[in-house]
Formats: C-alpha cells, sequence, structure tokens
C-alpha cells in the first residue's frame, strides 16, 4: 500500500506540474520500468488516480492523462473559497488556546519572512497557516477537502508571479484574517478571507509583471 500511495502521490505531482501531459497515454509497465516496481502498486495508483479525476480508462486502450483545464483551475478557486469561508466561521467559534497561539506564531513568522523578502519561506508558512484554520474548524471531512485543494493549488502548472509589493499585500491580508481570529468576530473573518482568496485568484492570473520571482502559494 505504502508504494501505490507514494507512486499515486509523484504521478499526481507529475500531472499537475504539466510533466505529464493532457491527453498523454500511461502504461503500466512503463511506470513498473521506471520505478522498478510490480504491477500491483500501479494499479492500485492508477485506480486512485481515476477516482479523482486525474486519468481516465478507456476500455481496450488504456489510461490517459485528463489533468486540469484553466477552467478547471478557477473552478477550484471558487470551491476553495467557499469551503475556507465555513472552516473560518468554525475555527473562530471553535479554536482552542494552544491552536490560536499556533496560528499567532504562523503569523509572527509571516510578518518576519515578509521583512526579509523570502518569498518562498513567507509561502511555506502561508500555507500552513491556512492548515491551522482547517485543523481549528474541528471538521474532519472539511480538513480533508481543503487539504486537498491546497495540494492541488501548490502543485499546479497555473504559477503566481510575486512581486515585493505582492508580499506586502499578502500579510496584509492575513493579518486581517488573523486579527478576527483575535476579536472572536466570525463577521469579520469571512470579510476577510473572501477578500484574501479573492485577490489570491487575480494574483494567480497576474503574469504581466517585469519585477518579478517564481514562488507557489496563496
Amino acid at each position: 500500500m505504502a508504494l501505490s500511495t507514494d507512486l499515486y502521490i509523484n504521478l499526481r505531482k507529475d500531472i499537475l506540474q504539466g510533466r505529464l501531459k493532457q491527453g498523454e497515454k500511461l502504461t503500466e509497465q512503463k511506470i513498473c520500468d521506471e520505478y522498478g516496481i510490480s504491477r500491483t502498486p500501479v494499479r492500485e495508483a492508477f485506480r486512485q488516480l481515476e477516482l479523482e479525476g486525474f486519468i481516465e480508462t478507456m476500455p481496450n486502450r488504456g489510461a490517459f492523462v485528463r489533468g486540469f483545464s484553466p477552467q478547471d483551475i478557477q473552478d477550484m478557486y471558487e470551491l476553495r473559497k467557499a469551503y475556507e469561508i465555513l472552516a473560518v466561521k468554525w475555527a473562530i467559534d471553535r479554536i482552542t488556546k494552544e491552536e490560536f497561539d499556533k496560528l499567532e506564531e504562523a503569523f509572527e513568522f509571516m510578518e518576519f519572512y515578509t521583512q526579509k523578502k523570502d518569498a518562498e519561506k513567507m509561502l511555506n508558512i502561508n500555507m500552513s497557516f491556512h492548515e491551522l484554520i482547517y485543523k481549528a474548524s474541528h471538521n474532519r471531512i472539511l480538513y480533508n477537502a481543503l487539504s486537498s485543494y491546497q495540494f492541488y493549488m501548490k502543485y499546479s502548472k497555473v504559477n503566481k508571479n510575486y512581486t515585493a509589493n505582492h508580499l506586502e499585500k499578502v500579510l496584509d491580508e492575513h493579518r486581517a484574517i488573523f486579527d478576527a481570529f483575535k476579536k472572536k468576530d466570525v463577521e469579520a473573518g469571512i470579510n476577510a478571507i473572501s477578500m484574501h482568496l479573492d485577490n489570491a485568484k487575480l494574483r494567480a492570473n497576474d503574469l504581466s509583471s517585469n519585477n518579478t520571482y517564481h514562488a507557489k502559494g496563496f
């Protein structure tokens, strides 16, 4: 099972990052040879990938990469927004003292790395900040759904370019979210996360800046 899980994760990353192209055929033997494994974990990985819509198996033809269209990616942002609004709402009501302390620590690290202009570390902490909110919702189904969206967006071939100004804006958006948790203000939290995710969607499509550096994050 561990082999099939690792293979599934690797193939999923390859599809999201475009290394495996839409319409490309996947053959069991080629994957077996590449990873040095038997057909059983390959078939299990293919089964999981098909369940999630990453590949499609056609009778007498084999498995083909479906991938994600630009519309799929845009739809992910909308779905994530709907779920994350619910996560913030529940988390503000349900967060424990220990969880709040971790959220505060994550935000302080975001401030530190923004000041250092360290995009990669700042945005990694950004993802941790959101995951802490998912956990603080104390709803396993919602946590699993949002964690999947985080994975999709992190490894998606649809990249984001951030200027130093973008980092400051991202920090300000998270400050508004964190302040809502400090005040236990659900309405403010919903407004803050909505604005943040709307802006994240716009930043994902902003590829026109000349003074940019590559980073993955929200």
